[in-house]
């Protein structure tokens, strides 16, 4: 924690604007941060955050206001001037390039040479320390980062951030892809980084995570500063709330809606089985439930839902829909039958994001829309804009390509898109990772409407919590196998770390 509050901030933000196109993304913001502070920020999708975050990168300059780096005003023409100031910054999006090792990740950019050669000894001796210094010393500096999980490669991001002499390292959501382990591990690496003096931004949507880690919030809403340098310790959670969303978020999860004694079964998983990931799965869903699989990363639990979609070709078990027994391993056997799925990745495996918003939404349902060998665009505006109104899609264009929206507007897209099919099986997996407190509300209220409406809903979700508010039932998943199935009302989130630990160990 910071012991000094009269030291001279090591970054100020004076009134610094910045437009796109005419849009307005930052509107005089204000931000001041102090060596050696964890400084977190707060708001909404769409907030300015990530052009705040861009701008101090050196990605964009700021049209008008000023950036003070050590008393000094400076322009941060490019990325290569950040990190000569001292600035580094992880991204949200992986910055990682697949086909190079994790040394070679590290240094890109500043590859260590002597004489025109390439000293790879040298680079792996220092890889293996950075890794060392992030609890990952397990990881060798020859691996293809391809190979990794996401998990890793976020720890590879932030090792080439460390890799640079910084006084101040920008992390965009660092925990998204961290199950519950590797983020008291980041956290531990925070307090290290902290102790040293070097300062930290900490971007989050997570409420609670700004509990354990930061110092001081700043808050941002519609590219405005709405507070600055408030205390972590003396700012209660509803303000915060107030301040990024305008209003008071009460009642996070929506109520459930008891499901009939004679509801019908609408899938039934039995014996699923893909060998090295999940092994003999079972469950059912009745119409209007909602199953939340809960469990640690690398359970198994994302391969479970693609195997179900049809992604994944299981070797034994089978999956039912209403009585049908699907084929293993086809996709458009489990679309045609009603199963749709809304991926952990959903930018690169769920949206065509320079496509408009109308024909994601359409996406799994040409058929509806051909006529004479072509597509009704006409039709598929109209049944867009539909679904567009009823879920609050903001903005309401269908003609605006997806990739201009929040994270929590791309997810409606992907709701939208099965409940034009007609989907009697929603498979959601991380449905609210990278959305905001306030989309979060209303993504909830959906996944509630769609279940009560009849469908068969299956959540996977790193945060447990959000698998216990969702749930009417849980299934606690370990290395691939089902430890138990209870209802949601019968276990906390203690429960279910207890049963995952022991599980693990068995």
């Amino acid at each position: 924690m910071i012991k000094v509050d009269h030291d001279p901030p090591l970054l100020t933000v004076r009134g610094v604007t910045k437009a796109f196109a005419g849009v307005q993304a930052l509107r005089g913001v204000d931000l001041e941060v102090r060596a050696g502070e964890v400084h977190c920020i707060l708001g909404q999708n769409g907030a300015g955050k990530s052009t705040l975050i861009k701008t101090l990168a050196g990605v964009h300059r700021p049209d008008d206001g000023e950036i003070v780096w050590n008393g000094e005003v400076v322009e941060i023409a490019d990325p290569e001037a950040a990190i000569d100031l001292g600035i580094a910054t992880m991204y949200q999006e992986l910055d990682v390039v697949d086909g190079l090792t994790i040394a070679e990740n590290i240094f890109l950019g500043h590859e260590l040479s002597r004489a025109g050669f390439s000293r790879r000894s040298e680079a792996a001796t220092q890889t293996r320390a950075l890794l060392k210094r992030l609890g990952h010393a397990n990881l060798s500096p020859h691996a293809e980062v391809g190979q990794l999980s996401a998990a890793n490669k976020q720890i590879v991001s932030m090792a080439r951030a460390l890799s640079h002499d910084i006084k101040l390292i920008i992390m965009d959501e660092p925990s998204a892809v961290l199950d519950t382990e590797e983020v008291k591990n980041l956290f531990h690496v925070v307090h290290e980084l902290t102790g040293a003096g070097i300062a930290v931004v900490y971007i989050t949507h997570r409420l609670e995570e700004i509990r354990q880690i930061g110092d001081r919030i700043s808050v941002l809403k519609d590219g405005r500063s709405m507070a600055t340098g408030l205390s972590v310790a003396d700012t209660p959670t509803s303000e915060l709330i107030t301040l990024m969303t305008g209003r008071a978020v009460e009642n996070v999860f929506p109520p459930a809606t008891p499901i009939p004694a004679d509801s019908p079964v609408v899938l039934q998983v039995e014996n699923l089985s893909l060998t090295g990931v999940f092994d003999d799965v079972s469950f059912s869903v009745r119409a209007g439930e909602i199953l939340g699989l809960a469990g640690l990363v690398g359970s198994g639990r994302s391969e479970i839902l693609e195997a179900i979609y049809g992604a994944r070709r299981p070797q034994n078990g089978s999956v039912a829909v209403a009585g049908t027994t699907l084929r293993r391993g086809s996709v458009v056997r489990a679309v045609a039958a009603g199963v749709g799925l809304s991926p952990e990745e959903r930018k690169s495996q769920g949206l065509v994001l320079d496509e408009p918003i109308f024909k994601n939404v359409t996406l799994s349902s040409f058929a509806r829309f051909a006529k004479a060998g072509f597509l009704d665009e006409r039709r598929e505006r109209a049944v867009a804009r539909e679904q567009i109104e009823a879920l609050g899609l903001r903005p309401p264009d269908p003609d605006r390509a997806a990739l201009t929206l929040s994270g929590g507007n791309q997810q409606k897209i992907l709701l939208a898109r099965w409940l034009v099919h007609g989907t009697r099986v929603l498979l959601l997996d991380e449905p609210t990772r990278g959305v905001d407190v306030g989309a979060r509300a209303d993504i909830y209220v959906l996944i509630r409407r769609l279940a009560a409406a009849g469908n068969a809903v299956v959540i996977v979700s790193s945060e447990i919590p959000e698998v216990l508010g969702l749930a009417d039932t849980v299934v606690v998943v370990a290395d691939g196998r089902v430890l138990n199935t209870l209802p949601a009302s019968e276990i906390d989130e203690h429960g279910v770390l207890d049963l995952v630990m022991k599980g693990t160990a068995a």
